[in-house]
């Protein structure tokens, strides 16, 4: 089994999340008493969040890949960054390793392909939803992405900072993403892509008309898929 090197704290409890579906993943494949083999860098997300309020995303960019060169020295065959937002400087964190690097937009792209699905909706933080990062790896899979009006991306982006990266999971906040995933179904979307990794912590299939596609168990999937893969 190989080991999957995991950067997180963004925020923790949606790491937390990562770690517990990799584990359950490999105890149902693999029986017995087996587990996940796992490095994991919890960074402080104070730090990554002050770089992305003040756009310095080249100083997010280097932080992070100096924590995935350390997951690469310690061991790790492979890096998940356990967030969607960060996504935006993949392409740093790359450079910076030699182990591959298993981008979450492609993993829900692949399953969305699968799914034979060719317009989604993105819900996310701002910066997932407004930058193209997301969108143009989306595109490379033949899927158009549609996303919330201004008014409903603020709100999508506040539950998730005031309320999903501190576990606080409220009903209201639920509904209001019920609607907005219902706006997203009238204007086309055949599927929706749960594109910041706390919203699976609030949004389950049933509050939504057509599939949805969590993007943490996704990525969690496609690094255990490749940990328990025979060389």
């Amino acid at each position: 089994m190989k080991t999957i090197g995991m950067l997180g704290g963004m925020s923790w409890e949606s790491t937390a999340e990562y770690y517990r579906l990799a584990n359950e993943l490999v105890s149902v494949r693999m029986g017995g008493f087996h587990s996940a083999r796992v490095l994991l860098d919890s960074v402080d997300f104070a730090d990554i969040e002050a770089f992305q309020s003040s756009g310095q995303w080249d100083e997010a960019g280097e932080l992070l890949a100096s924590r995935a060169r350390a997951l690469e020295y310690a061991g790790a065959d492979m890096l998940v960054l356990c967030t969607n937002t960060m996504h935006a400087v993949i392409g740093v964190i790359e450079n910076a390793v030699t182990i591959p690097v298993l981008h979450i937009a492609a993993a829900a792209g692949a399953s969305i392909q699968r799914a034979g699905l060719s317009h989604v909706g993105l819900l996310g933080t701002s910066f997932t939803m407004e930058q193209d990062f997301y969108r143009d790896r989306l595109a490379t899979f033949g899927i158009d992405v549609t996303v919330p009006e201004a008014s409903a991306r603020q709100i999508v982006h506040r539950v998730i900072y005031d309320e999903l990266v501190h576990g606080i999971v409220r009903q209201e906040s639920r509904e209001e993403y019920r609607a907005i995933i219902a706006q997203l179904v009238d204007q086309g979307a055949q599927g929706i892509i749960l594109g910041c990794t706390e919203i699976e912590l609030l949004v389950r299939a049933e509050d939504s008309s057509v599939p949805v596609f969590p993007t943490t168990r996704l990525h969690v999937e496609a690094a255990v898929d490749l940990a328990l893969s025979v060389e």
